[in-house]
């Protein structure tokens, strides 16, 4: 055992949105700062997905196994890289609405409310927009939220390949708008992520140090359970041992859980701070099918994401609950998740056998639409005999197969006085699989409650006083837009925290 012979005011496991965006919050500070991350940089040519070797399925997959609940063997789609997941995701960046933090009524249940609302998360949404560049552009989306300025850059003009489109669907009464964009601006890697502006801006300041290729393995407690004194962890695999007085994760909503089970000790038999029994449980990530239009002409196949539609958010006249959002995912060739949608291509090929994958790269359109999934206690992780287990099934189906028909019946129309598109009349249509993690959260969720929560407002432990968690295992329940901006947003309001706390 391999002791580090310094000992650090914080800690933080994990590089991505929350923990990247807490290094850059706490930098300044001056305060001894460790950044834990267990890959290592992502090499530029995979950040900048634009060939078909997106379809190489191991590609953007974690090196490792995870089994669902019939034991079935999956590699995870999950990347360990500095930088976290945010490398791979899209980077639309969008806030959660006011009523997704109250309680709403949902066809298959309730979402509940956060003990949290809105105007608590506002400044930071601000915060986050400006600190992750966002472009956008408020007062189109009729669902938007209240702000407190305009978005610090202007939204991205729409490719001409999407223009006539966009402009199309404006017409069969939607209300289509720029979707809020993270850019660098740097051509060699122009979207925004958590290594670009979170950990490398941390790093200019001498009091944070970053360590890669560390897989932590626990964390370990004072003799009576209550704080939290290291973290131990395999280095080239030599086990060592790390010392802080705040020890923050942000190793994304599966790991974090993970990581408080298997660092069950006499005081936290069933993992730490677990006597709610609700660590790893309630896991959501959003339901999401892609839908593709087959164009006649052909296109680059890599133009941006660009634009989203909530038409449908809150439901419409014939369906009184929420059904979700859509976006375009602009190019094939840039979305690691639609590699995942093995129905759409096997559609394809069978009615048109001639599409390879370039083909349907540049002959094609694509979009998602996007369904919030209400948490569930059985849908959970768990750790048995050191194997990670995820117990997962969807819910809100009829909500989502809705939207998705929604969305058709506009495709189609829009396609009927348009010169754009095939007259095949195909729509093939994919829901994305469980190795899929994009959009996870709820395993560590955040309320007033230690017997129905895991963490407080400020998503410290209720049973650790310096142990916390800043990814999106905090979120009570999801919403139909992507969990980034508020994860962004609260690493941010709970690096505040931090901060007065270590004065």
């Amino acid at each position: 055992m391999i002791i580090d012979d310094q000992h650090y005011d914080v800690i933080i496991v994990g590089t991505g949105a929350g923990g990247g965006t807490l290094a850059r919050k706490l930098a300044p500070s001056g305060k001894r700062i460790l950044l834990l991350e267990r890959g290592d940089a992502m090499p530029l040519d995979e950040q900048n997905i634009s060939d078909v070797d997106i379809f190489q399925k191991q590609r953007y997959h974690a090196p490792e196994q995870w089994y669902d609940e019939d034991g079935e063997p999956f590699t995870p789609q999950a990347k360990y890289t500095i930088g976290g997941n945010t490398k791979i995701y899209g980077a639309a960046l969008q806030r959660m609405r006011e009523k997704d933090f109250e309680t709403v009524a949902h066809q298959d249940g309730i979402s509940p409310e956060w003990c949290l609302k809105y105007a608590d998360f506002e400044p930071y949404y601000a915060e986050a927009e400006a600190l992750y560049q966002v472009h956008g552009q408020s007062g189109a989306d009729p669902t938007e939220p209240s702000r407190s300025g305009e978005y610090p850059y202007p939204a991205v003009a729409h490719d001409p390949t999407i223009q006539p489109v966009v402009e199309g669907i404006a017409k069969q009464g939607c209300h289509p708008y720029p979707l809020p964009m993270s850019l660098s601006l740097r051509e060699d890697d122009p979207t925004g992520d958590a290594e670009v502006f979170g950990v490398n801006p941390a790093l200019d300041f001498g009091n944070v140090a970053l360590k890669t290729s560390v897989k932590v393995t626990g964390i370990l407690t004072n003799p009576t359970g209550t704080v939290a004194k290291a973290v131990q962890a395999e280095v080239n695999g030599q086990p060592y041992i790390f010392m802080a007085d705040i020890i923050v994760l942000a190793c994304g909503a599966i790991n974090s859980a993970v990581l408080l089970l298997q660092s069950a000790n006499e005081k936290h038999p069933t993992g730490l701070a677990n006597g709610s029994d609700q660590v790893g449980r309630n896991l959501m990530k959003l339901t999401m099918s892609s839908v593709v239009e087959v164009t006649a002409q052909p296109n680059s196949g890599k133009f941006p994401r660009s634009v989203g539609i909530n038409d449908y958010y809150w439901g419409d006249g014939q369906f009184n609950y929420p059904m979700g959002h859509i976006q375009n995912m602009g190019g094939v060739l840039q979305d690691a998740i639609f590699a995942e949608s093995p129905p759409v291509l096997s559609l394809i090929t069978k009615f048109m056998p001639n599409f390879g994958l370039k083909q349907l790269a540049t002959r094609s359109i694509a979009w998602w639409a996007m369904t919030e999934v209400l948490p569930d206690p059985k849908n959970r992780v768990e750790v048995k005999n050191g194997k990670l287990y995820v117990s997962y099934t969807t819910n809100n189906a009829e909500a989502h197969d809705r939207l998705v028909y929604r969305w058709l019946d506009v495709l189609k129309a829009v396609e009927k006085d348009s010169s754009l598109f095939s007259r095949s009349g195909m729509h093939p249509r994919g829901e994305v699989p469980l190795p899929v993690m994009a959009n996870q959260c709820g395993t560590c969720r955040m309320g007033t409650d230690p017997a129905t929560s895991v963490l407080d407002i400020h998503c410290r432990a209720h049973e650790l006083d310096n142990l916390y968690v800043v990814d999106s295992s905090f979120f009570p329940s999801s919403s139909s837009v992507g969990p980034a901006l508020t994860v962004i947003a609260n690493a941010l309001r709970v690096g505040d925290h931090l901060l007065e706390r270590l004065g």
